[in-house]
């Protein structure tokens, strides 16, 4: 895909990694940007290709909503995500809901909802944000987020297969850390958030259905060949 000229849609563009997708769009060319969040008064970019639209990926109403004001979508950036801290066998339940229903029940939501307008306008591409926490667990505080996002990880497969028929590029972008709200209290290493968009859309450009942005996701893909016990061994020996 060559972004020149793209209408792109950017889900959760009011911080973080959403923000740096608008600023690497319209960086790259693009027509329109609809910079979409639940609290459109939080969006601060100020560029006239950027449209400010409502979007709460737990409301089936909002998505309808977004889906039916940006018909002329061609690359779909399902970036909106939480992080709730919940423990898989002892938190809020309640929260480990909340995950699920953000990363793979909202998620397929936007993506049933904008296939379609995806398909009217020639195909195009969906990227999903996705994490190194979708091929391993790291602590109970990352328990439902990294089931939540490995869910969102083989989703992200399956729509792939069923959307290729309309010639709708999936790709799915794998990270660590990076250096944004999300993360605050972490004291590892981290990343440019810019780093992630800059490598998904140069992935994109030449056809690229998975992206693993930095040194730890693809230490962590790389394991998934060998014995778990030995990749969690080492875990625990880098932590200490």
């Amino acid at each position: 895909m060559d972004i020149t000229g793209q209408t792109a849609l950017v889900t959760g563009a009011n911080r973080g990694i959403g923000r740096q997708f608008v600023l690497e769009l319209l960086d790259r060319g693009v027509s329109t940007v609809y910079a979409t969040a639940r609290r459109i008064e939080a969006l601060e970019v100020d560029d006239p290709r950027v449209v400010p639209l409502h979007l709460d990926l737990t409301d089936h109403a909002s998505v309808i909503a977004a889906a039916a004001a940006a018909r002329d979508v061609t690359l779909l950036v399902n970036n909106a995500g939480i992080s709730t801290g919940a423990s898989l066998v002892t938190g809020d339940l309640a929260e480990i809901h909340r995950e699920m229903d953000t990363h793979f029940w909202g998620t397929l939501d936007v993506v049933r909802a904008f296939a379609p307008v995806l398909a009217a306008n020639g195909g195009g591409a969906i990227v999903n944000v996705l994490s190194a926490l979708s091929w391993f667990a790291f602590g109970p505080a990352s328990g439902a987020y990294g089931a939540a996002k490995a869910a969102e990880w083989n989703m992200t497969n399956g729509i792939r297969l069923e959307l290729a028929d309309q010639g709708t590029l999936v790709q799915g972008v794998h990270l660590g850390a990076a250096d944004t709200d999300i993360m605050s209290g972490y004291d590892g290493p981290m990343i440019d958030p810019r780093d992630v968009p800059r490598a998904s859309l140069d992935a994109l450009a030449a056809g690229s259905i998975e992206v693993v942005v930095d040194d730890w996701s693809a230490m962590v893909k790389a394991s998934l060949a060998g014995d778990p016990a030995a990749f969690y061994a080492q875990l625990a020996s880098m932590a200490g």
